[in-house]
């Protein structure tokens, strides 16, 4: 089996035009409702960490046209080349997600269509780095599998790793790290089948 997220960073690489071509067919941004709910919860023109950022397109995208600053952190380089050439007034970064550590706090913090492609346990390793990177009452908002296990799918040809916690320890992670769950949707049929958390960092600092 692949080994999560380092096939990944490979895969990406290999294929981010066909990617970026594949988001570019859909004709409807299908992720919109959840990222209203996620921008209800931020301060207006507030900051945003979108950990897995790809091209910019089309999230970061939505956010920057509603007046936020966007920081992307990719693992894979050509992903954050066409983010900087995409949006050349926000910051992007390449950076593996797991050893992220940017001494900074976001006022939301996305790892949309992303952090699933990381081990189980890199998985749990990931809240607190989302924690260290979230203000107070910062909102998180990721997609994930809808229960526990790993699978490999394929796209453009190749093996694409991808897992899941439980959804039980999903939820004891986030109140381990200071979040609460806001809203959670299990292969949400008005979004393209994505297992959808919400989720907003309460701890005070």
């Amino acid at each position: 089996m692949p080994n999560g997220s380092d096939s990944a960073i490979g895969f990406y690489q290999r294929h981010a035009l066909d990617w970026v071509a594949d988001r570019n067919a859909q004709k409807t941004l299908m992720e919109k409702p959840w990222l209203e709910r996620f921008i209800a919860l931020m301060p207006s023109a507030g900051t945003v960490l979108d950990i897995g950022c790809g091209s910019g397109r089309p999230i970061a995208e939505y956010l920057i046209s509603r007046g936020f600053q966007v920081t992307g952190i990719d693992a894979t380089p050509t992903m954050i080349e066409l983010a900087r050439e995409n949006f050349p007034a926000q910051q992007w970064q390449v950076a593996d997600m797991r050893g992220l550590a940017l001494g900074r706090l976001f006022q939301g913090v996305i790892a949309w269509d992303s952090f699933f492609h990381l081990t189980p346990d890199d998985q749990r390793g990931m809240f607190p780095i989302f924690a260290a990177h979230a203000a107070p009452g910062a909102p998180l908002w990721f997609s994930s599998g809808p229960r526990h296990g790993e699978a490999i799918g394929t796209l453009h040809g190749e093996p694409l790793y991808h897992a899941s916690l439980d959804p039980a320890e999903f939820r004891a992670l986030l109140d381990a790290n200071g979040f609460s769950v806001v809203d959670h949707v299990a292969e949400d049929p008005s979004c393209g089948g994505h297992t959808v958390w919400l989720a907003r960092h309460t701890e005070a600092r």
